[in-house]
């Protein structure tokens, strides 16, 4: 056996750092084409509606205008949009019903037609020369105006888009059994992504039959699918190229401008067209986090046992479907691990509205459901006069139990040891101790929530990888990855796997971060946490593949049997004597390369589909202070705890979670989409009026792991990136609820939201 070292679990420096830090990585928009065409769109002013009459004569006689295109141009196909991969069973693939242009007006901002011209500026001037004329149709922006007997139809099928239970256990029975019952509701808002690079791409072809997009996506598989179906071409004749991206946390993981400028491209007959959105567009024209209503209840016994639980959900999907009910009901199974042995109910309704079109973000509807159930568990243990760490140690996840709704195995459970650890970190009892019969204007509170969450989406969808691994002369390796790095680190934990499992230098492995659908490996995209766990057997089974030809070859050259020699640190050497180097790596690969008979360029490549799914646990301890005249709450502390498995790279997965905790405080406390609800206008679709925190507004944040070794994973790890962003929002309201005896269960929990509730309950005058 190797006695070479541990590249896993190891705090490499990301691989791409150097190229992102001085400026030398290129982006969708460095990639610059002579002769670039520019496109910009014209957009409805109303949220709902018919297109009366369009007027394109004075924009087309604009110079520098190439064409202009409306609704009528396009074709007449409906096609899906959100990432997920293709389904063989027609009744699990994603809401065909989005063209590339609309006469029927379904949210502020909807595209009615679209310039191209010589130049960006010209194009939006040309745009605001187009004159369109509505008919105006009833605006419907929540879930009692969708769903009413007499409401307008948003698209042909009507305002429902979908509903699903699910039961476990009978939870009505349960709750009704219990000694307390405890109910409420709870609404989370319609939020944005807000990532640094906008939404871009561009298309052009080098071939009559052959499409080429460069875009900013996290699915490049799926957007060439999907721009295929769109244009109803087969499929191979669309390329999609991904250079590197500046994030997307799940706004990219939907097909947004490439089938549009896939079709501009084929109107001007090849020449490159770019479509790039404003940030002002990206905010009601791309995607957003879906607004949920949550009405919840519970059974808990007097010692804190949890009986039964049930949530139900109503989810506003916006004017398209986007990834429409997947949303509520991917909450539904990420849950259902946390609370294993206690009744589960969850029933959801997706409906349409006249709000922008929402889709995946960080957490996948997770967030939302957890803050629910986490804030009425927390309601539960105070109404028994028990402490919530307590409560939730008596009835987290265990490892060996079984998950009431899917009947899988849990194999690896931290959340008992996250708890202990946190709260001895945050020294809970202490702080609060210190919360007791406080009076005054400033009050301290202490707050407790926990989450659980999947490591990629199998079974609902196929879950395939692949990886290409390629020896060069000097006994450096190229690693080519379907998988989409997107500012999470997978590159760098990928090559972290190779080097690991070849037992060379983690600096002589390469990776090539660009995806390119006619070169690069099959994988969906980046999005479900799946990336490093899904990716990871396929990477295994290559580097095994690769390192066995190595020594087959090194076997050749040096008559010695094959079982006799091993890799250790990028050399050959005796697998009795580890010290003795036989030959680097590198000498083994320019025989095989140059001998004049013997051997050839040593690779392997390895597809590869998972079918297991286990879940990430995690927790997080906060302090706050509530400033109660002022509305004000400032967070002294927070800590997120997390079982992620064998932590790959302790530096990254540091990272992973101190965004994720950045974003959970912003979607708590800052972040709001405002919406009016009569026009469906959106009020704030800008980085100056919709507020999202900087580094100067958060806190120190801290994290700490609870590592365990999942058997079902090739590494020992579980899912990270999404599951931060689940638990500070319960935990920060909890410390709310403890400083002020005030339940709020209304997100974000800005100082307008304070206000309101703060009155009804007494604490200040209006």
């Amino acid at each position: 056996m190797s006695t070479g070292l541990s590249a896993v679990g190891s705090p490499f420096k990301r691989v791409d750092a150097t190229a992102k830090v001085t400026g030398r990585a290129r982006y969708t928009d460095d990639c610059i084409m002579p002769g670039m065409r520019y496109a910009k769109y014209v957009r409805s002013p109303i949220a709902h509606g018919y297109v009366s009459t369009i007027d394109t004569r004075a924009a087309l006689a604009l110079p520098g205008v190439d064409a202009i295109f409306t609704f009528q141009d396009v074709p007449d196909v409906c096609f899906p949009t959100a990432g997920h991969a293709w389904s063989l069973e027609p009744a699990k693939r994603d809401v065909a019903d989005r063209r590339l242009l609309t006469r029927h007006v379904r949210h502020f901002g909807d595209g009615v037609a679209i310039v191209v011209a010589r130049d960006a500026l010209t194009a939006e001037k040309a745009a605001a020369l187009v004159e369109v004329s509505y008919e105006e149709l009833p605006v419907i922006t929540a879930a009692e105006q969708a769903l009413a007997s007499d409401a307008a139809a948003i698209h042909p099928g009507g305002n429902l888009l979908r509903h699903s239970e699910i039961l476990a256990n009978e939870p009505q029975e349960a709750i009704a059994a219990a000694d307390l019952q405890q109910h409420a509701s709870f609404q989370t808002p319609v939020i944005q992504h807000c990532h640094m690079e906008g939404v871009t791409c561009f298309a052009y072809m080098e071939q009559p039959d052959h499409i080429v997009i460069v875009s900013s996506t996290q699915i490049p598989q799926i957007v060439r699918r999907t721009v295929a179906q769109a244009l109803e071409l087969p499929w191979s004749n669309v390329r999609v190229i991904k250079p590197y991206i500046g994030g997307g946390f799940g706004n990219k993981q939907d097909v947004l401008e490439e089938p549009m400028a896939a079709f501009l491209t084929l109107k001007l007959g090849g020449a490159p067209v770019k479509v790039e959105l404003s940030r002002e567009e990206c905010f009601f024209a791309s995607r957003t986090r879906h607004a949920f209503s949550v009405d919840a209840e519970l059974g808990m016994n007097r010692d804190g046992h949890l009986t039964g639980y049930r949530l139900n959900v109503l989810s506003n999907t916006g004017a398209y479907a986007s990834h429409g009910h997947s949303i509520a009901s991917a909450g539904a199974n990420k849950i259902s691990y946390l609370y294993p042995r206690s009744a589960f109910g969850f029933d959801a309704t997706t409906f349409y509205s006249n709000l922008p079109a929402a889709g995946a973000m960080r957490g996948y509807g997770a967030p939302q459901v957890v803050y629910a159930l986490e804030c009425l568990v927390d309601d539960a243990a105070a109404e028994l006069g028990l402490d919530p760490v307590d409560v939730r140690l008596l009835n987290v996840a265990r490892s060996g139990d079984v998950n009431p709704v899917n009947h899988k195995t849990i194999y690896s459970a931290g959340l008992i040891e996250c708890l202990r650890k946190g709260r001895e970190l945050f020294e809970w009892d202490a702080r609060k101790a210190e919360c007791v019969n406080q009076t005054g204007d400033i009050r301290r509170g202490v707050g407790v929530a926990c989450f659980s969450y999947g490591s990629n989406t199998y079974p609902v969808g196929v879950e395939i990888a692949g990886a290409r691994l390629l020896l060069n002369q000097d006994g450096t390796v190229n690693l080519q990855i379907g998988a989409t790095e997107i500012g999470q680190g997978s590159d760098t934990v990928f090559a972290q796997m190779a080097a690991e499992t070849l037992d060379i230098p983690f600096e002589h492995i390469r990776v090539i971060s660009t995806q390119d659908t006619d070169v690069t490996a099959f994988d969906p995209g980046a999005f479900a946490s799946r990336q490093s766990y899904v990716a990871a057997p396929a990477v295994r089974q290559a580097a095994a593949e690769l390192r066995g030809k190595i020594l087959a070859h090194a076997s050749v050259m040096t008559h010695k049997p094959v079982w006799s020699l091993t890799l250790l640190n990028g050399n050959v050497v005796l697998e009795s004597c580890p010290e003795e180097v036989v030959m680097s790596v590198g000498d083994v690969s320019m025989h095989a390369y140059y001998h004049q008979e013997i051997g050839g360029q040593l690779l392997a490549e390895v597809s590869h589909k998972t079918t297991s799914n286990p879940p990430a646990f995690g927790c997080t301890f906060v302090d706050v202070s509530v400033d109660i005249p002022l509305c004000k709450v400032t967070i002294n502390r927070i800590i997120n705890l997390h079982d992620s498995g064998r932590i790959l790279n302790p530096q990254l997965a540091e990272g992973q979670v101190h965004g994720g905790m950045g974003m959970g405080i912003g979607w708590t406390l800052f972040e709001e989409m405002i919406i009016d609800a009569k026009s469906g206008v959106v009020r704030n679709p800008n980085l100056l009026d919709y507020k999202f925190p900087t580094i100067l507004d958060l806190p120190d944040l801290e994290c700490a792991f609870v590592e365990t070794y999942e058997p079902q994973s090739a590494y020992g790890h579980k899912a990270l990136g999404e599951p931060p962003i689940i638990s500070p929002a319960p935990a920060i309201r909890n410390a709310i609820r403890m400083a002020t005896g005030v339940a709020i269960n209304t997100l974000p929990m800005t100082p307008k939201t304070l206000y309101r509730e703060f009155v009804q309950a007494g604490l200040i005058g209006e």
